[in-house]
């Protein structure tokens, strides 16, 4: 029988997944969750829920990949920016016409070399789509048509409102966070909240048969079985 990803840890599985489950559905903080925790009467240290969601969130969005809905043929793509320890770095994000979050991908530079690993990824995983749909960043005007020649390339204005929209819920999940520490935690977090937007949004065969309003929390009590 496999180990479980949850052996030698102190608490119970259920406790970790809640408070990893906690902290990527909600705007808090670990201190937040460390103060929900004790309310229930589970004395959980803040630095301990940080590397909770450091470990186990990986894991999770790794079991649910099977799960996974294909991703549409036609993706809305563009890049925000954040604060990282104190510096800005570029997130490259991808949507489908349903509203999937295909990938994120955190980088120091926003060049040529950053989008074509981003779309490099992408591709691997999902296949080519039908149309890309982007602003007319030299970056990404440059790495789709060498990628993707095959693709309609829309650049029209206001055709990557879907995305840009989007860049916004990730912007209100960061602002409680008091800052991004490290490039790894960033990418954890990021990658993590696109992976319960999914979740919630309905692109995985998890917690079908769970009432709406208690499939986030089947979905992951479903994972945690598996890891």
């Amino acid at each position: 029988m496999p180990t479980s990803a949850f052996k030698g840890f102190r608490f119970p599985p259920e406790i970790i997944v809640l408070a990893v489950r906690w902290y990527l559905r909600f705007g808090l903080s670990y201190r937040d969750v460390e103060e929900l925790l004790t309310e229930r009467g589970i004395e959980v240290d803040h630095v301990t829920v940080y590397r909770w969601v450091q470990r186990f969130t990986p894991l999770l969005a790794d079991a649910a990949r099977l799960c996974r809905h294909a991703v549409g043929d036609r993706w809305y793509v563009d890049e925000t920016y954040v604060k990282v320890a104190g510096r800005w770095r570029y997130v490259y994000r991808a949507l489908d016409q349903d509203g999937q979050i295909i990938d994120v991908y955190v980088s120091a530079r926003r060049d040529t070399r950053a989008a074509r690993r981003f779309f490099t990824t992408a591709l691997r995983d999902h296949g080519e789509p039908a149309e890309v749909v982007t602003d007319r960043a030299w970056t990404l005007l440059t790495v789709v048509d060498e990628l993707m020649p095959g693709a309609f390339h829309n650049t029209a204005q206001y055709a990557n409102n879907r995305i840009e929209a989007d860049h916004g819920r990730l912007k209100s999940r960061l602002r409680p966070m008091r800052g991004l520490k490290n490039d790894h935690s960033a990418r954890v977090v990021m990658r993590g909240h696109a992976f319960m937007q999914n979740i919630r949004r309905g692109h995985y065969e998890l917690g079908v048969d769970a009432r709406a309003h208690r499939r986030v929390a089947v979905a992951f009590t479903e994972l945690a079985r598996v890891i």
